[in-house]
């Protein structure tokens, strides 16, 4: 999809380069743009391709021997069709050219570090110290397009649906949310700190029990955690939060605006979001985030071993995957994936190989009986050619191994097979059990029980606690998590059960929630909410495997920014000024 904009005239401009067509013949037009390229066309004249952030269009430019790559021009001319046969298809212009032209040098430029022809592979590092050269690259101008068509989208589908728009402080009170926090000193109060948000979280309940009813922010939240593909120290997220709702409603409105968001960038809406329980992902896709674009789902064979004398699947859980044509894969490369198995916490790791008619060739078949062999082909439903690995453990354990190989060995890129969104709902109110006893709890602490779930609360059974589901739920695309979100408990009653559970006192709640318990008390309404990642969406959208891509000026993955080379250190007299010390650096 490209950009029009009807408004593009300005004081030094009447057209963007990339927008000029044969319906433009005839026209004198101004553009203003980067020397993209020169190609020389006799002694006087020569090709010039002018660049803005829509595209480029061929000036027919006289005396340009001046004119340099990325120099700054005002070029005004008479727009053209070009000569039968010098068309160039490739290019959205490529049909005209602008000739007679009047040619002003706004600014010179320097050779550039790098070429910015979009097919040249330059370091990372040298990108992001010169951004503001990299920006100017079809890529990037592409991928900050689509980010905008994508918040805009989001906040239509928001506002459609009655959400009212609201900021949130970024300087707040630290808070318990799972990563660490970035902290700033206080100049006014010495020794004491805000930290910059990793949620609006609070707030956003807070504005619940302030009869907002329907709050959306696009928010940027900081979390000071190991940077990777998907992550960076600071992000952008949809966040939303709505009085007197079900979870199903959270998911209608959470829906509709990643649609519209898909809808504004691809030109299609996608079909209804599937949903699927957390207990169903894990048991078919070993992950919470399962990437349903492909098959190879975990298989049940517990029970086809369930009196077998073969010690290595005498286990509480025995499950496979299927990988078709996975036979080919030589000794050496299965025994790597056993390596990497065993890397993940797997005991071990069974191949076999399906030869003709059903037969299968592993250094472990002699120890399985034919009821058994053929209990793994009827489950797995393997033909010649395939593979089948298994794994005997714990069953969370299966869940994982399985789950991490079936994404090493058939996961397409991420950019590929379509759009796959998919909800997780029903996760486990609590994750495991602390060397304390004390349930750890899955999500954070205000996260309401499954209904159905309450009374396994009271028994005081560490398996019934295990067992009882939240109403949580999380977004995903294409095997990445976009976000997650809950119904929030308002009841005193089972707030206080959740913390006695947890083993947080009375005291320690109020030093770490007060302010939101307080607000409780005089009337909160049953809320819910939820939060995705713009720069993940965007990411997918834009067809790219790295959200650094579609950020204008990302961190690196070391956490450092070239162009500004933060961090920096603190003169002493700023140091001072906040009443701080800063030790010395260990040694290695």
């Amino acid at each position: 999809m490209t950009d029009k904009h009807p408004a593009a005239a300005t004081a030094l401009r009447t057209d963007y380069c990339g927008e000029l067509g044969l319906e433009d013949a005839g026209r004198t037009v101004s553009v203003c743009g980067w020397v993209h390229s020169r190609r020389e066309h006799g002694s006087e004249l020569a090709f010039v391709d002018l660049r803005d952030r829509t595209g480029l269009v061929q000036c027919v430019v006289s005396n340009a021997h001046d004119l340099r790559s990325e120099y700054v021009l005002r070029i005004t001319g008479t727009v053209r069709a070009r000569l039968e046969g010098t068309e160039n298809p490739k290019l959205a212009t490529g049909a005209i050219e602008v000739g007679d032209c009047e040619v002003e040098i706004l600014a010179a430029a320097e050779p550039p570090p790098f070429p910015i022809d979009g097919r040249t592979s330059v370091d990372e590092t040298t990108r992001l110290r010169h951004r503001y050269v990299d920006l100017r690259n079809e890529r990037m101008q592409h991928n900050l397009r689509v980010r905008a068509r994508v918040n805009s989208a989001i906040r239509g589908a928001m506002e459609a649906q009655g959400f009212l728009e609201i900021e949130t402080p970024m300087l707040i009170a630290s808070t318990p949310e799972g990563a660490r926090d970035f902290v700033v000193p206080s100049r006014l109060s010495p020794g004491e700190f805000y930290a910059l948000p990793q949620s609006p979280q609070l707030f956003k309940q807070l504005c619940m029990v302030g009869g907002i009813d329907r709050y959306f922010q696009i928010a940027r939240c900081l979390r000071d955690e190991d940077l990777r593909a998907d992550r960076q120290f600071e992000f952008m997220q949809l966040d939303a939060e709505a009085s007197f709702v079900s979870q199903d409603d959270i998911l209608h409105f959470i829906s509709e605006a990643v649609a519209a968001a898909a809808e504004a960038v691809t030109g299609a809406r996608p079909a209804e979001i599937p949903r699927i329980t957390w207990l169903e992902a894990m048991e078919r896709y070993g992950s919470d985030k399962p990437d349903i674009r492909f098959g190879m789902e975990l298989v049940e064979l517990t029970e086809v071993f369930a009196g077998t004398e073969f010690n290595a699947f005498k286990a509480p859980c025995v499950k496979a995957i299927c990988l078709p044509g996975g036979a080919e894969l030589t000794r050496n490369k299965l025994d790597a994936l056993t390596d990497t198995a065993k890397r993940w916490g797997a005991k071990g790791l069974v191949w076999m190989k399906v030869e003709a008619n059903g037969a299968l060739a592993s250094p472990v078949a002699k120890f399985l009986s034919a009821d058994e062999q053929a209990g793994i082909l009827a489950a797995t439903a393997a033909d010649e050619g395939d593979l089948i690995l298994i794994v005997a453990d714990e069953r969370r354990t299966v869940w994982r191994i399985l789950g991490l190989l079936r994404n090493e060995l058939g996961r397409p890129p991420v950019t590929e097979g379509g759009l796959s969104f998919l909800w997780v709902v029903d996760f486990p109110l609590f994750e495991a059990l602390g060397d304390d006893g004390k349930p750890i709890p899955a999500h954070h602490p205000f996260t309401m029980p499954h209904a159905d779930d309450v009374a396994l609360l009271e028994s005081g059974n560490p398996d019934d606690l295990l067992a009882c589901r939240s109403q949580a739920y999380d977004l995903t695309l294409n095997g990445w998590e976009l976000g997650s979100g809950s119904v929030r408990i308002h009841r005193p009653d089972i707030q206080r059960q959740i913390f006695s559970l947890l083993g947080i006192s009375d005291e320690e709640a109020e030093r770490k929630f007060g302010f939101l318990l307080t607000a409780f008390r005089f009337g909160a309404p049953p809320h819910a909410g939820f939060a995705f990642g713009i720069d993940r969406l965007v990411a997918i959208l834009a067809g790219e495997e790295n959200i650094r891509e579609v950020i204008a000026f990302p961190k690196t993955q070391s956490g450092a920014d070239p162009l500004t080379n933060a961090p920096t250190p603190i003169d002493a007299a700023h140091l001072d000024e906040l009443g701080l010390r800063v030790l010395p650096k260990a040694k290695d």
